[in-house]
């Protein structure tokens, strides 16, 4: 049995890999910030350098 402890942040545009352990877990699914997991509904991007998503 494998376990993944690393992967792409679900939201669609953004480049970030977060770790299981610390991403914000919304539905099931794994997102680097609360941006991300809110949908982008208040805040554009993620706040990661590099990353342009939202």
């Amino acid at each position: 049995m494998t376990t993944v402890t690393m992967m792409k942040c679900a939201c669609e545009r953004c480049l970030c890999v977060v770790s299981t352990a610390d991403a914000i877990e919304k539905e099931g699914k794994y997102y680097c910030s609360q941006a991300c997991a809110d949908g982008h509904k208040d805040e554009k991007g993620c706040a990661h350098s590099g990353c342009g998503c939202g």
